[in-house]
């Protein structure tokens, strides 16, 4: 009996690319609720079923065609160090992948689909989310070996500041991200923020939420 994966269809490359392109455009068009594979084989004149096995099911789909055009590297390299906070974050929010990608209508078509679907809202912080919060966490890891950032200070907090803000901006206001805003931001709330923790103690834990 032949081995499964070996009947798998080989989709790669343009067509590849074609397919990705299409259910991006029928993501933002429709909403992931009402992207079916019927519609994406119809817009890419494809048969339904190659499509199925090559994505079981459509969150395998959406995701990577989703990561075709939001992935950022799968992890943070020496490529990453420009010498300095400001620098390193602005590389990775302007980069591919990054904060000032043309993503707002993609995520805006996703986020509802990710409060009542948990698998896809699983998948997309583990193939998205984590990634672009690991190489944040190791520009503050090596800006606490230069010196910028102190010692106790909370990188997970700090890491997550800037794309806090963009999304929330992005979504409440319909503010997007662009090279400006990202270094206005860093500038008025990020750096101020990570130049702060130098000199800081933590509290003693026994004085945290105590009463006078």
């Amino acid at each position: 009996m032949p081995d499964p994966t070996t009947c798998r269809p080989r989709i790669e490359g343009e067509r590849e690319s074609e397919i990705f392109t299409a259910v991006v455009a029928l993501l933002v068009e429709s909403g992931y609720d009402k992207l079916t594979f019927d519609a994406v084989a119809t817009a890419v004149r494809a048969s339904k079923a190659t499509l199925y096995r090559r994505w079981p099911t459509k969150a395998d789909l959406v995701l990577d065609a989703v990561a075709a055009q939001l992935a950022a590297p799968e992890e943070a390299g020496e490529d990453d160090d420009t010498g300095s906070l400001r620098s390193d974050l602005i590389a990775q929010a302007c980069g591919r992948g990054g904060l000032c990608d043309d993503s707002p209508a993609v995520l805006g078509a996703l986020v509802p689909a990710m409060h009542r679907d948990a698998d896809l809202s699983a998948a997309f912080r583990r193939r998205f989310v984590q990634p672009k919060l690991d190489r944040a966490l190791a520009a503050f890891g090596r800006a606490q070996e230069r010196g910028e950032v102190g010692p106790h200070a909370d990188l997970h907090l700090l890491a997550n500041t800037l794309a806090a803000i963009c999304v929330h901006d992005m979504f409440v206001f319909d503010i997007h991200a662009t090279p400006e805003r990202v270094a206005h931001v860093l500038d008025s709330v990020v750096l101020p923020a990570a130049r702060a923790t130098l000199g800081h103690e933590p509290a003693a834990p026994d004085a945290v939420g105590s009463l006078p």
